[in-house]
């Protein structure tokens, strides 16, 4: 594993300020620069390179659905762009990168096929579908029967970490969530965590409404929304949190610590994703990996097959996994 003198050395900065990145923390005064790549030096160094044989060159789009500045605060997306861009430099593969805001500069003249990641609405997927007929989403999948997609079993991963809670002697369990609106405000997006969470809850007989708290999915939203569980629930505090995001769970790990609620021995947390930033907090985060680069590399691989004459969409589930470090017994 990488060490925070590794990252430091690469990105040209102190281990203090890589450190303080890592964890988040708001009183730092950086550049969204040096964050980014602090961020993409992390990732980068927990990627496994693959060596691939080179193929004939292609243009393809990425349309993503993030800015620049949303991605330091979800990292998730970030390391799913580095699968992608890992991929097509292995396949010699020239990529455009799209943000939403720039789709009126397309040229789909110089492109062969786009992969767009993040959540698109109907609209969005009309207006895509407009610029090319090979089309692979990554994160999400708005028409199983037109295109492919790379999706991850959210409700299953769900249920997963609510049955190890219980498993453990956990009964009194809390989730922060958050909610997301696609980009051309049409509707707001649900959340499978939070359905899943809901509904398995009240089979199992455990759903307390109000140990749910919903922001956004960051960890300045995490941290607010812990404190809040803290000062509504004091001594009842739930023994157990089910975070929807890693970045939410760096930022109820601050909270807790600053409260000095001791983790895991009073109050356990998961996240979920296993980006770079989890194994540098403290405590370590348990979470769910998500491979994110496979997710990448699976959705250039389905482009590649779409261009050379597939015509039925495949739609590709990743598996997860659960990885146990020091926030959960």
């Amino acid at each position: 594993m990488a060490t925070i003198k590794d990252i430091a050395e690469k990105a040209g900065v102190s281990i203090s300020t890589v450190s303080r990145v890592l964890n988040y923390d708001e009183t730092l005064s950086v550049t969204d620069e040096t964050k980014k790549k602090i961020f993409e030096v992390a990732e980068e160094l927990s990627y496994k390179k693959r060596n691939v044989r080179k193929s004939e060159t292609k243009n393809i789009a990425l349309i993503y659905w993030y800015t620049e500045r949303e991605e330091l605060d979800d990292l998730y997306y970030m390391s799913i762009r580095l699968g992608i861009m890992e991929r097509c430099q292995q396949k010699n593969i020239r990529v455009i990168t799209y943000y939403l805001d720039q789709i009126d500069d397309f040229h789909k003249e110089d492109i062969q096929g786009i992969i767009a990641v993040g959540k698109f609405s109907l609209k969005q997927e009309e207006m895509l579908r407009q610029l090319s007929t090979h089309i692979v989403f990554v994160d999400s999948s708005p028409n199983d029967d037109q295109f492919d997609a790379v999706v991850v079993d959210l409700k299953k991963v769900t249920k997963n970490i609510i049955d190890y809670f219980i498993d453990h002697q956990h009964k009194r369990i809390g989730f922060i969530g958050g909610h997301e609106t696609f980009k051309d405000q049409t509707a707001e997006i649900e959340d499978s965590r939070e359905t899943t969470f809901k509904q398995y809850m009240t089979e199992k007989g455990l759903l307390d409404e109000s140990l749910i708290y919903i922001g956004k999915f960051t960890a300045q939203d995490g941290y607010t929304l812990m404190n809040q569980a803290i000062r509504d629930h004091q001594q009842q505090l739930p023994t157990a949190f089910f975070a929807a995001s890693d970045a939410i769970a760096v930022g109820c790990l601050r909270a807790l610590l600053e409260n000095k609620i001791a983790v895991p021995e009073r109050v356990n947390i998961i996240g979920i994703d296993d980006i770079s930033v989890a194994k540098y907090v403290f405590p370590a985060l348990s979470t769910v990996k998500v491979y994110t680069d496979l997710m990448g590399e699976t959705a250039v691989d389905l482009l590649l097959e779409r261009i050379e004459g597939r015509t039925i969409a495949k739609k590709v589930s990743i598996a997860t996994k659960f990885i146990k470090r020091n926030s959960s017994f």
